[in-house]
């Protein structure tokens, strides 16, 4: 197995122009299999809730419920970096709440860092989980708990093409610059954009990736593997453009499966049916 990435490793990647692969995971299985795949790292999201529960919004998932969803995907991950998003809440509620919910994620969960969303608003916790000895992934840009203050509802995940606003700029290279400054080790610019993206990129010594709207002009780029694989059921009417579709997959056999049964046919692995008597 190749040697285990480590935050030196992505700062080694940034400087060298090497492109930093990030997905999201919410399980064990599909942990075990992106890190065999060789990704750089596992972020375990908040938005699991929409995505794998049926929520409304990223704001009902709590820090018990994201401390179980991380313990099965850190079980699953042995070489990639893992991140863990703080719920709606910890970070909101003061600096000496985020740091114990930065610690609990260590302790219970084994994460290597810990994801904040609308960090910029937030310096202050940076500068304190960091102390801490917790690496920080900041995010900011369009995300689940800042959409509004971009004129974007956040109902489901943004599309692709919503992008900050490019007179923004200035704004956000200075935010980026202010993360970097309070001590985070990573940037998750969300729907930067190819021009904002691409300035704050170079404007931080620091990596930055990217989910939506971002691109090659960033260090790196992050997907919900669900997404990737086209494990939705909209998939199934709706075939997105990904790199499978394995709702499509999941229907046909499951299909299979049940018309096996009626039929009064074994399934596959069974155990092998005996032959008539006489």
């Amino acid at each position: 197995m190749p040697d285990k990435i480590s935050l030196r490793t992505l700062q080694r990647m940034k400087d060298d122009g090497q492109k930093i692969v990030g997905v999201v995971a919410w399980d064990y299985q599909i942990a075990r299999i992106v890190d065999r795949a060789g990704v750089d790292i596992v972020s375990v999201g908040d938005t699991v809730g929409m995505n794998l529960w049926g929520q409304p919004n990223p704001f009902e998932v709590t820090m018990e419920q994201m401390l179980v969803v991380t313990q099965a995907v850190r079980r699953g991950v042995k070489r990639a970096l893992v991140s863990a998003d703080f719920p709606f809440g910890p970070l909101q509620e003061g600096t000496d709440s985020a740091v114990l919910a930065a610690v609990r994620f260590v302790k219970e969960a084994g994460v290597d860092m810990v994801k904040l969303d609308g960090a910029s608003d937030f310096l202050d916790a940076v500068t304190a989980v960091t102390r801490a000895g917790i690496p920080v992934f900041a995010q900011f840009g369009i995300t689940p708990q800042t959409a509004l203050r971009y004129g974007v509802e956040y109902n489901a995940i943004p599309s692709a093409s919503d992008q900050v606003p490019v007179e923004m700029k200035k704004a956000l290279v200075e935010e980026a610059r202010q993360l970097e400054a309070a001590g985070a080790a990573l940037l998750n610019f969300t729907n930067s954009g190819p021009v904002v993206g691409a300035a704050v990129a170079e404007a931080v010594s620091i990596p930055v990736v990217g989910g939506f709207g971002g691109g090659p002009w960033l260090d790196g780029r992050m997907r919900m593997a669900h997404a990737a694989i086209g494990y939705s059921a909209t998939a199934i009417d709706n075939p997105p453009d990904t790199y499978a579709n394995v709702a499509q997959i999941t229907l046909d056999a499951i299909t299979a499966y049940a018309s096996d049964v009626r039929a009064a046919r074994q399934v596959p692995g069974g155990i092998p049916v005996p032959p008539p008597v006489g």
